[in-house]
């Protein structure tokens, strides 16, 4: 096993003993392009007289210090992510390391970016889950907290943000300055943070309850500064501040709060205290619809739900990661729904993030929420819809159980008892077993310690009258998980009347064990059943057959939206179940998708619309469908209210799924003029996506390409340009884009992204069928020769499933049986990609009549 690679047992033993007090980091970031100066000196305590090691990732360590003392020949205790220490005292201990750095172009450490536009420099740094020690030597767990200081020189002009108020500098050399940073509060080292660089944008403030003004700013490279929103951003912010302080009964605890988008992003973001970092294409150059500015706004109280969740109280070790983003993910819907203008946020939560989980929970791959994480690698693996969306649910599900007020009372006791601290699991079901009176064991033990999603499918009986003589509701679960869930819902009744469906019938209800009858719905009348109305349960539900007639006819005439999402759901389940025909969902779609109100549901259905008309259709309707969905696609934008959002939305969809010689015409004539919709202007993300789209018909080749990139010269055309070029509908340019990723090391993150996804664009799905066992010959060497991001993109991104059959599913199995030793998170990245094509095969056999 690497070095790199710390087990949960290292960390354990090593907190045994030590506990660290403070870090003093000294970094020079005026060396050369592609590396820095970094020294670190490290105050700490031992309980024994032993030896030890701290972990660093760079170039050299040149001297290292230990309690005064020289170490003779450094290189020899460093191994390229260890430093050995021989002989630490009881006591205090004090370590000095001075090292040489590299810059990053993966996403992780300290990232290096150079823009496009005006040649400046811009740094950040990402360490979640274990790249602080590519920047500083450290004890690489979050449960050795410490306070840090850190001490940074750079160019002049720069603007340099970490986790303490940022100070004035002072001079040093020649158009160089050093800024000296108080230390932090104790934190964790993954929560450490430096964004350096010509960063602009706006700036305010927000008044804690307790009085304290806390000064904000927003950034962006400069030549994105003009379309930072950083009122919105800051508003956003302060409403949550509020609210959070409310329900947790805690202060914000950080002096500051600075927010920046930062280029070439691995995440949505990270929530370093005082110092956010969020992915650009948060930074709307164009118009976005408001699916993606409700995302953006979710996205900052999510982590601003860490400054207490995560921050303030930090997991003890990386087998609570769920707890943290489970909470974030809970807190922070919640607080939309009631904070913001996005009061349906539990509506795009049923459709986005508990699709998420009941996809990621039917997976090979699925685990408990509290998940085993042995060593770092494992941990990598698991940021996944288990962790994030199926916990929140769960926490959610928990809320419901034992009382919002009970609950909220249980988090503010533990919050004042932990504060500063390291916790586990069993310190918040503590207090919530507290609060609420309800021994908790159980619950956790089937809801957090087992794998698994449940099924509840109406059986109901019904007189000539259409009254409920019977209603029962079977709870099944897969063989591989075969633990059944009492879960508390309600069961919403819903009657056609007067042109609207509308719920005439409401039954709270635990379901519990195999079959559960529900007495109190006998002698109902209704023409559609909905199990779990209102979305409490993490569950999948089926709609008996009547109900699913009724919805086939009648959905866009549902007002509820959060019950209408409910019943996208429980058709899109059956689709993926292949219970249903995906041709029918399709129909479903195109009936009554004019009738969605929610920005957010529209863009996932349309998601589904790309997916149910392509890899779900059968090879030979494919084309078929895929273009009668373009047809159907295009009329709804023509139709559809002029320069509104959901116009925007199909546009965009039309571009994805555009396939026919009339749709290349119509693509030409958007791109140049002659083809227009009301109040929709063609701008430049939009001129992109129709460029792409055109890429990958013949209808623009590489000089045309090169045309559009002129006149968008910046980071985003240069990403899109990329895009384009690999979309082009020729042997050659999947084998340059191929080349380019696979075979050679020279693009960034992102750049890798873009030409990853403009390789899959294909309207002729031969030009890739030389690349599908290709594929499985070079993964293993991607895999060992790559760094964990850069790998997990190229062995993800160029899986071939998405046009996959039973060769892949043959080339799949080969490959797992001949490398049972590769690193589990490769050969997790082999499953789950079998598993999908599989699945489109059931799903494809469904549509065969």
């Amino acid at each position: 096993m690497s070095s790199e690679n710390l087990t949960r047992d290292e960390a354990r033993r090593r907190a045994s003993f030590l506990s660290t007090d403070t870090y003093a980091i000294r970094l020079d970031l005026t060396t050369d392009p592609r590396t820095f100066l970094t020294e670190t000196t490290l105050r700490f305590s031992s309980t024994e007289a032993t030896e030890t090691f701290v972990d660093f990732i760079g170039e050299s360590v040149q001297e290292i210090e230990l309690n005064g003392e020289l170490l003779a020949d450094p290189a020899s205790h460093f191994d390229g992510a260890r430093v050995k220490l021989p002989a630490l005292v009881e006591g205090e201990n004090t370590l000095r390391i001075l090292a040489t750095g590299r810059y990053m172009n993966t996403g992780e450490g300290l990232h290096r970016f150079v823009d496009p536009v005006d040649d400046e420099v811009y740094l950040y740094t990402q360490f979640e889950v274990s790249d602080a020690r590519r920047m500083f030597a450290c004890f690489e767990q979050p449960d050795l907290k410490a306070t840090y200081q850190l001490t940074v020189t750079a160019p002049d002009h720069w603007r340099v943000i970490s986790n303490a108020p940022t100070p004035e500098p002072t001079a040093a050399d020649e158009n160089t300055a050093t800024w000296a940073f108080e230390p932090t509060e104790r934190i964790s080292t993954y929560l450490v943070a430096l964004i350096a660089g010509n960063y602009q944008g706006g700036e305010g403030s927000w008044t804690t309850r307790d009085g304290r003004t806390i000064p904000m700013g927003v950034y962006a490279r400069a030549s994105l500064a003009e379309h930072v929103d950083a009122q919105n951003v800051i508003d956003v912010t302060g409403a949550g501040i509020d609210f959070y302080e409310e329900a947790f009964d805690q202060d914000f605890p950080f002096r500051k709060y600075d927010q920046v988008f930062v280029p070439e992003y691995n995440m949505g973001a990270m929530e370093n205290p005082g110092a956010i970092t969020y992915v650009e294409s948060y930074v709307f150059r164009s118009d976005v619809s408001d699916a993606i500015r409700e995302r953006r706004d979710l996205t900052i109280l999510h982590e601003l739900a860490h400054m207490w969740f995560g921050d303030l109280v930090t997991m003890r070790w990386w087998d609570d990661l769920w707890l943290n983003e489970s909470f974030a993910e809970y807190a922070s819907t919640l607080a939309s729904a009631e904070v913001t203008r996005w009061t349906d946020a539990w509506t795009t939560f049923a459709l986005s993030e508990k699709g998420w989980a009941y996809q990621q929970d039917q997976l090979p791959s699925t685990h408990p929420i509290v998940a085993d994480m042995v060593d770092f690698d494992a941990v990598e693996t698991n940021f996944d819809g288990i962790t994030y969306a199926k916990g929140a649910s769960v926490l959610r599900q928990l809320v419901a159980y034992v009382g919002r007020e009970e609950f909220f009372a249980g988090v503010r006791t533990y919050f004042a008892k932990h504060a500063w601290g390291n916790t586990e699991l069993t310190d918040l079901l503590v207090e919530l077993e507290k609060t609420s009176g309800r021994d908790l064991t159980t619950w956790a033990q089937l809801w957090l310690q087992q794998a698994g999603v449940n099924t509840l499918t109406p059986e109901i009986e019904k007189d000539e009258g259409g009254a409920v003589t019977r209603f029962e509701i079977v709870q099944t679960a897969p063989e591989e998980h075969r633990t059944l869930r009492p879960h508390r819902l309600r069961i919403g009744g819903f009657t056609v009347q007067d042109g609207a469906l509308v719920r005439t019938t409401s039954v709270e209800t635990d379901v519990d064990g195999e079959r559960t009858e529900i007495p109190e719905l006998a002698g109902q009348t209704a023409d559609l059943w909905l199990i779990n109305d209102g979305d409490l349960a993490y569950t999948k539900v089926r709609l008996d057959a009547d109900s699913l007639a009724v919805a086939m006819e009648h959905l866009r005439e549902l007002e509820d939206p959060l019950a209408r999402t409910l019943l996208w759901s429980a058709a899109w389940d059956m689709v993926r179940d292949a219970e249903l025909p995906s041709r029918r969902y399709q129909e479903l779609l195109l009936t009554n998708l004019s009738g969605e109100t929610s920005s957010s549901v529209v863009r996932t259905l349309l998601q589904q619309l790309e997916t149910v008309s392509g890899p779900y259709a059968t090879p030979e309707q494919r084309g078929v469908r895929t273009a009668e969905a373009a047809d159907a696609v295009w009329e709804l934008a023509r139709a559809a209210e002029a320069g509104s959002d959901t116009q925007l939305q199909l546009v965009e969809t039309f571009t994805r799924l555009a396939r026919t010689e009339e749709h290349r015409h119509t693509l030409e004539g958007l791109l140049g003029g002659q083809v227009t919709l009301p109040g929709r202007e063609i701008d430049t993300d939009l001129r992109w996506k129709i460029v792409i789209a055109l890429a990958m018909l013949g209808g623009i080749d590489s000089a045309g390409i090169d045309e559009q990139l002129a006149a968008d010269d910046t980071q985003s055309g240069r990403k899109q340009a990329l895009t384009a070029m690999a979309a082009l509908p020729t042997e050659v340019a999947k084998a340059k884009a191929w080349k380019r990723t696979v075979e050679k090391d020279e693009l960034a993150n992102e750049s890798i992204t873009a030409v990853v996804q403009g390789f899959r664009r294909v309207a002729d799905e031969s030009l890739l069928a030389p690349y599908r066992q290709r594929y499985f010959d070079v993964i293993q060497k991607v895999w060992d020769t790559r760094s964990n991001e850069i790998a997990t993109r190229l062995v993800a991104g160029y899986f071939p499933h998405a046009f996959g059959g039973q060769q892949v599913l043959d080339a799949a199995d080969a490959w797992l049986a001949e490398h049972e030793d590769a690193p589990f998170g490769l050969r997790r990245i082999i499953v789950e990609g079998r598993d999908t094509v599989a699945r489109q095969q059931r799903v494809r056999a469904a549509d065969i009549v």
